[in-house]
């Protein structure tokens, strides 16, 4: 009985990446390489007419980034598992490619026995995580809750407002208007739940928030 492979489609700008991975991908057992693509654009294409079962993801690419081709492809087609192969590990980045849809996210120094692994675990939908990735889904888990619904310019702000500036203030060290400032305190107090900046103020401090 013929063994039936995991198919395979490999997403990166770098044609050195590409032509590594393919090297890998023809002497590994069970896989199958059947598409490369150069960025995301041409992935999402591929990937409606192809149908792999796993596809190897960079993430920082040229027209169309990856967490936006892993998000397109996974409304396109559910079934697609997709494993993120970058070298960037920022906590941001991470969190945005597993909220994406990504199943897996590894560093491009894995070993080929790590990343055969990851993608047999892939193909049945499960994940596989570098160290570093990990890392950041614990201090994700360990923050509290008020700082993950603000975003990284409310931080900011609530940072200086902190710091107890006022906003013209902030508006001069964030190099925006006034009224952006405003609009951004509004939404502080908002996520908070607290009915003016002082209070804002006060839980920020107390539960370390910025």
């Amino acid at each position: 009985m013929t063994e039936t492979k995991i198919r395979i489609m490999i997403v990166d700008d770098h044609a050195v990446v590409r032509s590594g991975l393919s090297a890998f991908l023809s002497v590994a057992p069970g896989l199958e390489l059947v598409a490369e693509a150069e960025n995301g654009e041409q992935a999402v294409v591929r990937a409606r007419l192809l149908k792999p079962d796993v596809i190897l993801m960079d993430l920082m690419m040229p027209v169309m980034d990856g967490v936006t081709a892993i998000q397109a492809i996974k409304n396109e087609n559910p079934a697609i598992q997709i494993i993120a192969l970058t070298s960037f590990q920022e906590d941001e980045l991470v969190q945005n490619a597993l909220k994406s849809g990504a199943v897996g996210y590894l560093m491009k120094n894995v070993t080929a026995r790590e990343l055969s692994v990851a993608i047999a675990a892939a193909k049945e939908g499960k994940m596989t995580l570098s160290p570093e990735a990990a890392q950041v889904l614990v201090r994700a888990s360990q923050q509290p809750k008020e700082t993950n619904l603000l975003t990284e310019r409310e931080r900011e702000v609530l940072k200086l407002m902190v710091e107890g500036m006022n906003n013209a203030e902030i508006a001069h060290n964030l190099v925006v208007s006034v009224s952006t400032v405003k609009y951004h305190i509004g939404n502080i107090l908002m996520k908070l739940e607290v009915d003016n900046r002082v209070a804002a103020v006060t839980m920020a401090i107390h539960k370390k928030l910025v």
